[in-house]
């Protein structure tokens, strides 16, 4: 698969697990009157609210045509999951210090 193919799901799983994951999971702390949640209790509730837009994940058809994007995207969607878990994600930590510094 070339590059162009798979550049904008690589944009997608950049973007998704802060603007999606991250937004969420504040106004979930923030409803919850929860100002310093830890580090772990934030990435889990990131983790969650990403999930939820799994069905879109899974959204092409199973045919050949679609095979090798499908494969990447399962392979890139668990990368990011892997990411957001262990504190790799630069972004979903720079949101968590944001909302802990600023709530």
């Amino acid at each position: 698969m070339r590059n162009d193919e798979r550049y904008e799901i690589q944009r997608a799983f950049d973007q998704l697990p802060h603007v999606v994951g991250s937004s969420w999971a504040v106004i979930w702390f923030r409803m919850k009157g929860i100002k310093t949640p830890t580090r772990e209790e934030y990435r889990e509730k990131v983790l969650e609210y990403f999930k939820m837009i799994e069905p879109v994940f899974d959204s092409y058809p199973k045919d050949e045509e679609f095979a090798e994007i499908c494969k990447y995207i399962e392979l890139r969607k668990k990368d990011v999951y892997e990411k957001i878990k262990s504190g790799e994600n630069e972004d979903v930590e720079k949101r968590y210090d944001r909302y802990v510094d600023y709530g």
